[in-house]
């Protein structure tokens, strides 16, 4: 066999890089959609409520105010809301999460005029109540689309887009630092 020219190492060379640049791109590629189809997502994508699917549509029924009127949607505001749906005498558990709620809504700071929160319910005594938490009557036509809990359970906590859908539920003990981290990234979205 003749000694290997240097063209001849050049070219092996030049295929190697080739082969490895190909590798590279392709083998990133491939694990990418390995990871994208297997259902894995990075931390900063997963929201701490459950995300339902499809979200439900209120946008033709909105709530009645406890004292009169209709709490209107209003898209063009762009306010999230947090439905609290209490059945039954507000007890303890109740009271303590409304003081939950109250801490979540003064914790959204300056985008704190973009969250009302929506309680149906008895409201808790001793907790002084914002100026944003807006009582509502039980809508009976809701209780197909949302549930409402019964009469004693805990409480189940919804996020509403600004144009009605109710597109987050967070069960009953969720944590609440959950709630206010996905509100802060539904804010930024505004």
């Amino acid at each position: 066999m003749p000694p290997a020219s240097p063209a001849d190492a050049n070219r092996r060379s030049g295929r190697r890089v080739l082969i490895i640049l190909f590798v590279l791109f392709f083998g990133g590629a491939f694990v990418a959609g390995a990871l994208r189809f297997s259902g894995w997502q990075p931390g900063g994508n997963k929201a701490n409520g459950q995300l339902l699917e499809p979200p439900v549509d209120l946008r033709e029924l909105p709530p009645q105010r406890l004292h009169g009127g209709t709490y209107g949607w209003d898209p063009a505001a762009r306010t999230w809301r947090i439905l609290v749906q209490v059945a039954g005498p507000c007890d303890d558990a109740c009271a303590a999460l409304a003081r939950d709620m109250v801490k979540v809504w003064e914790l959204m700071g300056r985008r704190a005029d973009h969250v009302d929160v929506l309680w149906q319910g008895e409201a808790p005594a001793g907790v002084d109540l914002p100026t944003s938490f807006v009582r509502i009557e039980p809508e009976p036509l809701w209780q197909e689309l949302v549930p409402m809990p019964i009469a004693g359970s805990p409480a189940p906590v919804h996020v509403i887009d600004p144009n009605g859908f109710v597109i987050l539920r967070y069960r009953p003990g969720f944590d609440v630092a959950g709630l206010r981290a996905d509100l802060a990234t539904l804010l930024k979205l505004k």
